[in-house]
């Protein structure tokens, strides 16, 4: 039996466990970590994936490292964990935990991944509340990639704050975002509404405009990889477009996160490293289904992972510490 368990993630004393995001919702199909390079291919191909969920599971990757090998190089370790995905922030948040036991040993390593995992789950709690506040009842949510417990520890980030306003008895209806190229809000977010029994409609990403126009949104909620110091903030390629679509029809944008994901040390949106990926994700479809291309196999293709939001377009930042303005934020008043 795991010594923990969340929607993604199986924590055994010797081994970790996860749930296969990229052949959800045909196929739940459970994996095994037993190296560092096969957590860096399963985080590369989003596999495992989550802002929250991508710095937790690095952490008892590292402990798990440490205690298979005493003698090795654990600094090496990290800095090779540290590299696979440079824009998410909570990476950095649980190595930079990690790495600071180092010279208490192993056992200190793993006592602290236990203890950041059972800190996230406080933490989804925490924010979740203070989204579901937002919410009222009847409300049509639109929301952009996953940010539900198959992202995170516990129940999540912008959809735990849906699941928590669901658990009220508030009525709500989501608008979920295909999410290209990869299909988060198609094959993830869509199975989750399901499975929490919140009332769902998908949508191409490219129709949010129409929906907006037409009065049916109410509010945004979406989650983030990396909140700058002055409120810019990193998440999901398409989440700009969603947040200056927003403005225009003044419907309220909330960005929901721990206070993890807040790098006070990255002064604005320019600042953070965007990473590029494959063409092919660009060029056609692959997954459990099987694989198809609907473009030339040599057509040039410009894939950001994620895109930078301005704090100008922010309603308000949903954090576990409480909601804050751009001001708030630049003060670190969302410190706990």
């Amino acid at each position: 039996m795991p010594q923990l368990q969340s929607r993604s993630l199986r924590i055994h004393a010797d081994a970790l466990e996860y749930l296969d995001q990229t052949r959800l919702p045909q196929a739940e199909s459970w994996e095994r970590i037993d190296s560092l390079a096969a957590w860096q291919a399963a985080v590369k191909r989003l596999a495992i994936r989550g802002a929250p969920l991508i710095g937790l599971s690095a952490a008892f990757t590292l402990a798990h490292y440490a205690k298979a090998y005493p003698d090795a190089d654990w600094q090496a370790a990290s800095d090779a964990l540290r590299a696979t995905r440079p824009t998410a922030v909570n990476l950095m948040y649980c190595l930079d935990a990690l790495e600071a036991c180092f010279d208490a040993g192993a056992d200190a390593l793993w006592a602290r991944a236990l203890a950041l995992f059972e800190e996230d789950r406080a933490l989804c709690l925490a924010m979740a509340e203070r989204g579901a506040d937002l919410l009222r009842d009847g409300d049509r949510v639109l929301t952009h990639c996953n940010t539900g417990a198959l992202a995170t520890a516990g129940v999540g980030t912008a959809i735990g704050a849906l699941a928590v306003a669901k658990s009220r008895g508030l009525k709500l209806h989501v608008y979920v975002d295909e999410t290209r190229p990869l299909l988060q809000g198609g094959r993830l977010t869509a199975w989750e509404m399901a499975d929490l029994g919140i009332d769902y409609q998908l949508i191409c990403d490219s129709m949010a405009a129409s929906l907006m126009a037409a009065g049916k949104v109410d509010k945004i909620m979406v989650g983030a990889d990396r909140i700058c110091a002055n409120g810019d903030f990193a998440n999901k390629v398409g989440t700009y477009m969603l947040a200056v679509l927003a403005h225009y029809h003044q419907v309220p944008f909330y960005v929901v996160a721990p206070y993890t994901t807040v790098d006070a040390a990255c002064a604005t949106g320019a600042e953070i490293p965007i990473e590029q990926r494959d063409g092919a994700e660009v060029r056609g479809v692959a997954g459990a289904f099987g694989e198809v291309n609907w473009a030339p196999t040599d057509a040039p293709v410009w894939n950001p992972a994620f895109d930078v939001t301005p704090a100008a377009l922010v309603t308000g930042w949903v954090l576990d510490t409480g909601v804050f303005d751009a001001a708030a934020i630049g003060r670190g008043e969302h410190c706990p």
